[in-house]
């Protein structure tokens, strides 16, 4: 399960399993998204290839209209797979702390 939502401070909140069965709606909703947008990651508890593709997907959008996704609170597991993929080539990551 996934619960999408936005922060106190504007940024877009990821609680949960980000895999194939909630690619569409994390799709949906980040496509309502515009410029620099910060996806928290605190409480983002897994992250599926599908979820991978959801991001780049929406990184390549905000980066051809002048934006960019940053991703922050990223713990030491999604930082791996980050890693592991290249993603972290990619986006801002800042770890959590």
């Amino acid at each position: 399960m996934l619960g999408i939502d936005y922060g106190t401070d504007g940024a877009v909140v990821f609680n949960g399993r980000l895999d194939a069965a909630q690619a569409a709606a994390a799709q949906a909703f980040l496509d309502r998204t515009s410029g620099v947008v910060t996806l928290d990651c605190r409480s983002l508890e897994y992250i599926s290839s599908a979820g991978l593709g959801v991001l780049l997907k929406t990184h390549k959008r905000l980066i051809g209209a002048a934006g960019r996704l940053r991703l922050t609170g990223v713990g030491p597991h999604l930082r791996d797979i980050f890693v592991y993929s290249g993603f972290d080539q990619l986006f801002e990551i800042e770890a959590s702390g």
